[in-house]
């Protein structure tokens, strides 16, 4: 495993940090075996930096439980954050807090994040609650060693914040596909010149990047003549980049924990070709003709009120677009359950309430982007048919 140091707290950390957004299910539940042997085997590969948070279900909980167990808590650096949308006084921070040490089952948490802090107007209600003396306080006590803030907001913001407060750390959204998404490389570079170590997540998309590439871009790939898997692409290209610290992935196979533990091994900063720099450009040209909707399943906007599956109906789109009507149409049918009597979760049962796009971190037009599903993955047949398939269900 190669290690940065972190140049506010000399932490030396893996460049590859564990995910815990999406941690193995089994009957829609925590599947506790395979995530615990998925964080020991992590950690027996040099991996010390887990990131969890407050609204991840029970994601706490779970780390909380393994790392006690398996006595490796003092062994890696835990991340979590916390929920400013239901931070509303000081003493809410205060319990806040205490509850996520209890379901992490520590005394102090090591990178404390501001949870989705992505424009000033929220920072400065925040600095009305007390949250600056909050964070000194909780400092000197050593129960937060280092505070940061994660983001998904406009550039222009995100330089602002840097500048807002004396941070010791930041988290940004950054992929190869979209360099200027959001903070952006000019993002990631602004903080790193302020000596902030910077942490990335989504490197892959949500998945899409791994396991959900078009067949245009994966034929870049192909034509490099270089054995990498698409997941290793994109995670090579990040830690080509010195400014960046850590990397996380959020993985829930042994495979995909031992391929990038192996990637990570070997990168160092520089280490791309020329040669190797234009592929990933041609394919992230290739990605973006085909995926429409930059959505990476993140939940965030769900439950819908209406009961929409949104980010299932946003990965049928993307694969009609990147594969066919047929593909995506099948994928569409399974994954909303559109052949059920209710048809409870497709596209057209969105009544626009606007519930779901202030809650999105990529800052989707969710409900003119519904539309556009409803138009090209429900046909004028589409209710006759579904009726048909019921029957014969």
């Amino acid at each position: 495993m190669q290690y940065r140091i972190d140049p506010k707290s000399g932490n030396a950390l893996s460049i590859l940090g564990f995910g815990c957004m999406r941690f193995p299910r089994t009957l829609g539940k925590t599947d506790m075996a395979k995530t615990e042997a998925l964080i020991v085997k992590a950690v027996e590969n040099g991996v010390n930096y887990f990131d969890t948070a407050y609204v991840y279900g029970d994601s706490e909980v779970v780390l909380g439980r393994i790392l006690e167990k398996n006595s490796l808590r003092d062994k890696v650096y835990v991340a979590t954050k916390l929920p400013l949308g239901i931070c509303h006084t000081r003493q809410k921070l205060d319990e806040l807090f205490e509850e996520q040490c209890g379901r992490l089952q520590t005394k102090h948490i090591d990178y404390y994040f501001m949870h989705n802090l992505s424009d000033m107007a929220t920072w400065r209600r925040l600095c009305g609650l007390g949250v600056e003396h909050w964070i000194e306080e909780k400092k000197r006590e050593k129960r937060i060693r280092q505070v940061g803030f994660s983001f998904h907001g406009t550039a222009t913001d995100f330089v602002a914040l840097l500048d807002a407060y004396p941070w010791d750390f930041c988290q940004i959204q950054y992929n190869y596909v979209y360099t200027d998404f959001q903070a952006g490389k000019a993002g990631l570079r602004a903080a790193a010149a302020r000596g902030l170590p910077v942490f990335i997540m989504e490197p892959l998309l949500g998945g899409q990047l791994a396991n959900r590439m078009p067949d245009g871009a994966l034929a870049r790939f192909k034509e490099s003549g270089l054995c990498y898997s698409p997941a290793a692409w994109a995670l090579r290209w990040l830690w080509n980049q010195e400014e960046v610290t850590v990397v996380l992935s959020g993985m829930n196979e042994e495979s995909q924990l031992l391929e990038n533990t192996a990637t990570a091994h070997q990168a160092v900063p520089n280490m791309l070709s020329a040669a190797e720099e234009h592929t990933l450009g041609e394919a992230a040209l290739a990605f973006q003709s085909f995926y429409k909707i930059p959505c990476t399943g993140c939940d965030y906007c769900m439950p819908c009120p209406h009961g929409v599956n949104i980010p299932a109906c946003f990965a049928s789109y993307n694969v009609a677009c990147a594969a066919g009507f047929f593909a995506g149409f099948q994928q569409y049918v399974v994954s909303t359950g559109a052949s059920n009597s209710q048809r409870k979760n497709i596209a057209s049962r969105c009544v626009a309430c606007g519930a779901c796009e202030k809650k999105c971190p990529q800052h989707i037009l969710i409900v003119e982007k519904l539309r556009a599903v409803k138009k090209r993955l429900e046909p004028f047949w589409f209710k006759t048919g579904m009726a048909i398939l019921e029957k014969l269900l």
